[in-house]
């Protein structure tokens, strides 16, 4: 017996959304779809003219309403660097803490998950009597791919 397909990423949105009571709507499905098409980080209007070959009336409110949705349900992430968007599938039964490095030099943003950040992190703030809810990461720097002066 072969292997079983793996979902794609729509459908274990959906799946996620259905386990949480919350529904996923045409509007976000389409506007998660861009962002999972997207080869790079997106930003909110450069999503609504995408948006706007699919659905003529689209407006920022539409994508924005979309957009805090995807992110409440932790499908997507802000890079606030960028002020652009990238999909996420961590672990659902556990708050996700995210870690990015952005190359500066071909805007690459490469998402890592690292308990040993968080951990320095949530002790270094501990020491101070601050408790964290929440953390993004984000480090600039140059990929491997750039910093490599002779690709193979």
């Amino acid at each position: 017996m072969g292997a079983q397909p793996q979902p794609s990423a729509l459908q274990r949105a959906e799946a996620i959304c259905a386990r949480r009571g919350v529904q996923l709507t045409d509007l976000r499905r389409q506007v998660l779809g861009l962002i999972l098409e997207a080869q790079a980080p997106i930003g909110a209007y450069d999503l609504l003219d995408r948006l706007r070959t699919m659905r003529r009336g689209a407006a920022p409110p539409t994508v924005y309403r979309a957009l805090d949705f995807l992110l409440a349900q932790g499908l997507i992430h802000r890079v606030e660097r960028l002020a652009a968007f990238v999909s996420c599938f961590g672990d659902e039964e556990h708050e996700h803490h995210a870690q990015f490095l952005i190359c500066g030099s071909c805007g690459q943003v490469t998402e890592i998950e690292d308990h040993a950040v968080e951990a320095a992190l949530a002790q270094a703030a501990g020491r101070t009597g601050f408790t964290i809810r929440g953390a993004t990461i984000e480090a600039e720097g140059v990929c491997a791919a750039c910093a490599d002066p002779h690709p193979s």
